[in-house]
């Protein structure tokens, strides 16, 4: 049984199959750099905001199948199940932004208005 080593693996696989996206030259470690970014990010949010608690979790999940997949790029694909190791990327980039945004919005302040009588109340 042949096993690749991971610069041998991205050195042979040469497109990820999706139009647009371009396969990166080491994944994991700016995965992994993601993600602590997005935890610190998350950092500046009250630990009484629901979306820091549940961001958090999953961020701190991701991180930790990550980091079990000692560097097999298709472990980690696998068990993130998001599609190629380029797409987690792009979501991990797109909830750093998130969080940044979350941060500067102040979302779990109140309202600075009330809202209109039954605008949040949903048909049941």
């Amino acid at each position: 049984m042949l096993r690749l080593s991971r610069p041998l693996f991205q050195a042979l696989r040469s497109t990820t199959g999706l139009t647009g996206l371009a396969v990166h030259p080491d994944p994991l470690p700016a995965l992994i750099s993601t993600y602590q970014n997005t935890l610190t990010q998350l950092a500046h949010i009250p630990e009484t905001s629901v979306y820091r608690q549940a961001t958090e979790a999953l961020v701190q999940k991701k991180l930790e199948i990550v980091k079990a997949a000692n560097a097999d790029i298709t472990a980690a694909e696998k068990a993130l199940d998001e599609g190629v190791i380029e797409e987690s990327l792009l979501i991990a980039v797109d909830e750093l932004k998130l969080a940044a945004q979350m941060v500067d919005w102040k979302a779990w302040e109140p309202l600075a208005e009330k809202p209109a009588p039954g605008q949040w109340e949903y048909v049941s």
